[in-house]
């Protein structure tokens, strides 16, 4: 099991998520989709729980963003806000937020729950559930 993080190593964590967090933002407003994706763990074990059901993968989850949000204009303005960031421990951090969505014909909103791992390479997501 892992040890609790220093406090001094906790904020950093933090704000490491926080960053990646808003740079998944940014890629998102410049309609850059792989490199929003960047923020999730490559591989066939990632969970993504949405509206239509649970997938697994992270080419399945890109697919799907595509097929959601084929034009610039059904991409929109995404805005994260991130209500609570918890170290669960030095390797592991869950997220509660909430996500906006502002389009033309419409604003899109929900939330999050953001199961972020560390691994050797850095912080990325392993499962997400978003409504």
């Amino acid at each position: 099991m892992s040890q609790q993080p220093e406090l001094q190593d906790k904020v950093a964590v933090l704000k490491t998520i926080h960053t990646l967090m808003a740079e998944q933002q940014s890629a998102w407003n410049a309609g850059d989709l792989e490199n929003y994706m960047k923020a999730y763990w490559k591989s066939d074990s990632l969970c993504f729980i949405g509206k239509s059901g649970i997938t697994y993968g992270w080419q399945s989850t890109l697919e799907n963003y595509r097929k959601g949000y084929a034009s610039r204009e059904e991409m929109g303005h995404l805005q994260f806000t991130n209500l609570n960031t918890e170290l669960l421990s030095d390797s592991a951090a869950f997220v509660i937020g909430k996500w906006q969505l502002f389009r033309k014909a419409d604003t899109l909103s929900g939330y999050y729950t953001l199961l972020w791992k560390r691994f050797p390479d850095g912080w990325y997501i392993v499962a997400d559930h978003s409504s």
